[in-house]
Order: structure tokens, then C-alpha cells, then sequence
């Protein structure tokens, strides 16, 4: 199962030149609430919301969205390995969250600070 970042979803969106193979879109997706929060507050500062708007609804009904229960919330709270932004945590909390519920996560993440977060806590990445 693959966690979807939201730097790899506004890349896919936005038409960016970073996109992963095609095969990645077949793949189980799964990321926290976030996504949505994050993706669409970025559609809307570009004002993109009309030229994008259907093509992010179709993305969102592709990808399991778990929700920040208290749980996830809890966990960001902790220490981390290394130095985490607000967000990363929560969206690192939810792929332990997951992990602990036995599923294996690939993180897919163009984001430098995320991906070493990552590293840090021995999660494997996605070819994004």
C-alpha cells in the first residue's frame, strides 16, 4: 500500500515535471485527511479550483482517507527521530497508525524533509 503525500498528488494535479510511472495510479493508495485539507487549499490560492476541481475529487475517490483520530493526534504529539514539521507529524503518525494495524506502507513523497523523516523511521518509499 502506498502513502500518498500531497507533494506527489499536487505534482500529478498541478502537471508538474515530477510524476511517477504509471503504474504507481493502479496501486492501493491510502493517506490521512490531510490530503484533502492540503490539496485543496493550494487548488484554491492558485484559483484552480474550477480547472482542477474534478480532477482532485477523482484523485480523493481513489485514496483511502484515514482519519485523525485520537490515536494519530496522540502519536504526533511524541518525540520523533528527527526534526518534523506540525503536518509531517501527523501525516507520519498516520502511517505509524497504519503500520501498527499491520499494513506495509511505501511512502510516496517528492518532499526532501518528509522523506528523511521517513528514513529515519525505517519506512520504505514509493518510486514516485
Amino acid at each position: 500500500m502506498i502513502y500518498l503525500d500531497s507533494s506527489v498528488a499536487l505534482a500529478h494535479l498541478l502537471g508538474e515535471g515530477r510524476v511517477p510511472p504509471d503504474t504507481f495510479w493502479a496501486e492501493p493508495l491510502v493517506s490521512s485527511q490531510l490530503l484533502e485539507y492540503e490539496v485543496w487549499t493550494r487548488i484554491h490560492g492558485h484559483r484552480f479550483g474550477t480547472l482542477l476541481g474534478e480532477a482532485a475529487r477523482a484523485l480523493f475517490a481513489r485514496v483511502r482517507l484515514i482519519e485523525l483520530t485520537e490515536s494519530v493526534l496522540t502519536r504526533a504529539l511524541e518525540p520523533w527521530p528527527v526534526p518534523v514539521r506540525t503536518l509531517d507529524a501527523l501525516h507520519l503518525a498516520t502511517i505509524d497508525f497504519l503500520r501498527r494495524q499491520g499494513d506495509a506502507i511505501e511512502l510516496a513523497s517528492y518532499d526532501n524533509r518528509l522523506l528523511a523523516a521517513a528514513r529515519a523511521l525505517e519506512i520504505p518509499t514509493a518510486a514516485s
